[in-house]
Formats: C-alpha cells, structure tokens, sequence
C-alpha cells in the first residue's frame, strides 16, 4: 500500500535518511522505536508528504506521491492519511463534533454535512453525549479519543501517530492504544507509530529499532517478519531520518 524505495534526506551535511526502503501494508501496524533523537520521524514526514525526500521515491497504491505539487500533496495529507499528535492538537474553542468534522470542512464538506459522520465516529469511540464539550472539559482519555476520532472520520488509507499515548497514564494511554489499533484494523488501514513504550510497541504487528539514524535493532518480531528489519516476502530494512512532529510539521499537515 505505501512503500519508499532509496529514501534520501540531508539536513545540511548530515544524512538524516540514507537509502530508506520502507513497506506498510493495509491492515499493517508498525512501530518506531529508539531514543530521542535518534531519528524516527523524518521518515514519516516524507511518508506522508509533510517534506519532500532528497532523493528515492514514496508510493501510495503504486503511484508515486513525492513527485506531486504541494497543492496536490496537501490534498492527499487531508484525504488519505491522517495524523494523531502526543497532545492531541484539537481547537480549544471548538466543540468536540466540529474539532472531528474539521478535515471534512477543510476540504470543503458543508458543516452540516460534516457533523453527521463526526457524530457517528464520536459514538464508535464510545463518546457518545460528548459532542458539544470543549477539549478544556474533557479528560485526557476523552480528548485524545476526539482526536482520534479527527484522525478517523475521513476514512483514511494510512494514520500516522506520533508518540499517541504519552501524555496519557498507563491505563488511559492502553485503552487508547487499543482503541487505535482496532478501528484502523476495521477500517483495513495501516499504521505507522513513533513510540518510547515498549508496551505500546509490542501490540504492533511489526517493531522495529532506530539509534543515529540507522537500524539499530529489531526488538521484536511479529507474524511474517524476516528478523532482519524487513518482512518475509524480501522488504528491506526501515532507516529512519532525525526530528519529531513540532508545530510546523502539525501545521503543514493541515494546508
């Protein structure tokens, strides 16, 4: 479904991405671990078209995606994937139902029309009776499920997750976790997720390890996996690049 073959990324002279292939199927759940730093999410930039590789290509269904204008890269970024933040990112002056109808809006869904599946997709993460609060009287749990149900409601092809349960408590952060896992599951989407939680990582179907921008590690090994960074059926390791989502990539990921 989205694969990048010889993925290069300089920042300045330091290669931060360096012959990446990479492979994530529907269905597919892979998580990105290492320390700080160390160099997991410039990968998912230039999955999900937030910035433009080097060098090397990234595929959406066997068409190349890299190559697209900003304009249309902009459009995939609001149609095709979908993107789940630390903080959860909502609107604070937004009730709940239009911060999940916000990406239907913005690619021009009238406001009514958006409403209905932002309320249908809030009563599947059992948030039913919570549509008209506001991130600020919400708990955490209830805000980052609003923001998954954000990230949901376009019925996306991919979700990106940076980091989804960190600010969240042990319990908290697993329910989410799990809730995650079993609506991209039946929604037959893919998963790509940056995480420090070993917890978190082992529910994924894939783990892989990045230290100093290399593969540093396969900590474990789910169903089909080779052992060597890449999946049975011959993909190749995932190097990932230097840097995290900040607000400037949060911000590119709406235009």
């Amino acid at each position: 479904m989205l694969s990048a073959r010889a993925l290069v990324k300089h920042f300045g002279t330091a290669p931060a991405l360096d012959g990446v292939d990479f492979a994530v199927a529907p269905g597919e759940s892979v998580a990105v671990t290492g320390p700080s730093g160390s160099g997991k999410s410039t990968l998912l930039h230039c999955l999900a078209g937030i910035m433009r590789p080097d060098s090397g290509e990234v595929r959406l269904f066997d068409e190349r995606i890299d190559t697209l204008s900003e304009r249309s890269r902009s459009h995939l970024r609001r149609t095709r994937f979908a993107f789940l933040f630390q903080f959860g990112q909502l609107l604070p002056e937004l009730p709940a139902e239009e911060n999940v109808a916000l990406p239907l809006m913005l690619d021009g869904t009238p406001r009514k029309a958006a409403l209905g599946p932002a309320r249908e997709q809030l009563r599947r993460l059992g948030l039913e009776g919570k549509e008209g609060r506001r991130p600020g009287e919400l708990s955490g749990g209830e805000a980052q499920r609003v923001a998954l149900a954000r990230a949901l409601v376009i019925r996306p092809a991919v979700v990106f997750a940076d980091e989804p349960t960190g600010a969240l408590d042990r319990t908290t952060g697993d329910q989410v976790m799990g809730v995650l896992l079993d609506t991209v599951k039946d929604l037959d989407a893919a998963l790509v997720v940056v995480t420090h939680d070993p917890r978190i990582a082992a529910r994924c179907t894939r783990t892989i390890e990045i230290r100093d921008g290399r593969l540093g590690g396969v900590p474990r090994a789910g169903k089909g996996f080779d052992g060597f960074g890449g999946d049975a059926a011959g993909q190749r390791p995932v190097i990932a690049g230097d840097g995290r989502f900040g607000p400037e990539p949060v911000a590119e990921v709406w235009r």
